[in-house]
């Protein structure tokens, strides 16, 4: 059976709850529309990243069973080479009782000794020195049977976890394809939206475990590259950068650096689609080239609050957010946004 690309794509969230342990949903008739871009591309966001912290665990974890195997085979090697030093001593003590005559009745051999005493304690120490060495044995090869089953268990297991791992890396890399496609989606759709000078408004996104918990600021993303910096120079701007460049990926949702009151929401011009915040004390910060909008003007935002999601609209040459700290909602005002945010707990 062939099934279409959309019919595959669909059956990416049903493999991965399948591989993560967790109940396959239901499928129920939706005739509604479809969820905003936006928020597709926060949910693609969400499996992605669970789809990579499952494949890095498994593969750590297969890592260590693989290391554990190769050990436990070092071990049986070293194992089997006592066991042969163990055989090699037990054919020395058969050598020298043959030697020493081991083939005669004892009866005849004390008849015929010069000294029977000495010949009778030869015999006792030989004695048991051959039940010694047969014990020893013994417990070699017990040892070599018990390292052997646990070698075979590690190298199975390990087996496995590859096999596994191999599994979640496919899952993955489908949904990034899938993020991928709903990230352009969006960035195309922000494009029209700066081209006409007008945003479509607010896109709600459903914000996971809510804003961090007794910080009063933070850094403008989570997880990010540092580009452009304040203040920099080049063929790319008319005058300086007047702000700090973060590199992430379109759709990457853009937090509110500390809490306060979104005094403009606005698409167009050189900064795209962009969301300036008022914070207690006086300061703007100014979140640009943005793909989406998650507020709307006039709204109170606390610390951490998503209020946008990255792009690359307006005078951009690739994803990445634009964030500036001013002195006054006007350009020409930025402060360094590093030193600012270092000065408040935040080390970017």
């Amino acid at each position: 059976m062939c099934l279409k690309h959309r019919d595959r794509m669909l059956m990416i969230p049903v493999m991965l709850c399948a591989l993560l342990g967790t109940p396959v949903p239901t499928a129920v008739a939706n005739d509604g529309p479809a969820p905003p871009t936006g928020v597709e591309v926060a949910r693609l966001y969400a499996e992605a990243a669970k789809a990579t912290e499952q494949y890095e665990k498994g593969r750590r974890a297969a890592d260590r069973q693989r290391v554990r195997a190769g050990r436990l085979q070092d071990r049986l090697s070293q194992q089997r080479e006592r066991l042969d030093a163990v055989h090699d001593t037990l054919g020395g003590v058969a050598r020298e009782q043959y030697r020493t005559g081991g083939s005669l009745a004892l009866t005849g051999r004390l008849l015929l000794a010069d000294d029977p005493d000495a010949l009778l304690r030869g015999y006792r120490v030989a004695e048991r020195a051959e039940k010694a060495v047969s014990r020893l044995l013994d417990q070699e090869r017990a040892a070599e049977r018990d390292l052997a089953a646990a070698e075979a268990d590690a190298s199975a297991a390990w087996q496995d976890l590859a096999a596994r791992s191999t599994r979640l890396a496919a899952v993955k890399r489908g949904i990034e394809t899938k993020l991928e496609t709903a990230q352009w989606k969006l960035q195309a759709e922000a494009d029209i939206s700066a081209a006409a000078g007008k945003c479509a408004g607010a896109v709600r996104l459903k914000q996971p475990g809510g804003p961090p918990k007794g910080l009063e600021w933070v850094a403008p993303v989570k997880d990010y590259s540092l580009s452009a910096g304040f203040d920099s120079t080049g063929e790319l701007w008319a005058h300086r950068h007047t702000g700090q460049d973060f590199a992430v990926g379109i759709g990457a949702p853009v937090r509110s650096v500390g809490a306060g009151r979104v005094t403009s929401v606005s698409c167009g011009g050189g900064f795209g689609m962009q969301v300036l915040v008022q914070h207690p004390g006086g300061y703007y910060s100014q979140y640009a080239h943005l793909a989406g909008v998650t507020v709307d003007q006039g709204e109170q935002v606390v610390t951490g609050q998503w209020i946008g999601q990255a792009g690359t609209t307006g005078n951009s040459t690739g994803p990445h957010l634009h964030f500036e700290v001013r002195l006054t909602p006007y350009l020409g005002s930025g402060v360094d946004p590093v030193s600012w945010l270092r000065e408040r707990g935040v080390y970017l």
